[in-house]
């Protein structure tokens, strides 16, 4: 009888301590600095002026804050996949944003090409 006491005890401390990990966790507040630092690049590198990159940096800004809310309402599962959904569309503004200032400077280059052609003729 002894040794089932035991046992009982041990399986009760761990399911305590599971329950205890599980409950600090969902207590634990919602990392957003990798989402708030994608739509700093994204703002920094212009995707405002771009109307693509624009739109995927309002995206980021919009699921941030839906994230902290639902986050605030203890619902951190949705939090959080609204903050990778805000990450990936901040990423997707900085990339939006970047492949239209080396689309831009190549058509300068080209036309720079045909300016000195024609100079030389």
């Amino acid at each position: 009888m002894r040794h089932v006491s035991r046992i009982g005890i041990m399986v009760l401390a761990a399911t305590i301590g599971a329950i205890a990990i599980a409950a600090g966790c969902s207590n634990a507040p919602l990392r957003t600095e990798k989402s708030t630092s994608g739509i700093r690049a994204a703002q920094e590198v212009g995707a405002a002026q771009v109307p693509q990159a624009s739109l995927h940096l309002q995206l980021a800004r919009e699921e941030l804050a839906q994230a902290q809310g639902l986050s605030k309402e203890g619902e951190k599962e949705q939090a959080e996949s609204l903050l990778m959904r805000a990450e990936a569309d901040a990423e997707l503004a900085v990339a939006l944003s970047r492949e239209s200032t080396e689309k831009s400077e190549a058509q300068q280059a080209v036309e720079r090409v045909r300016q000195l052609r024609q100079d030389n003729k």
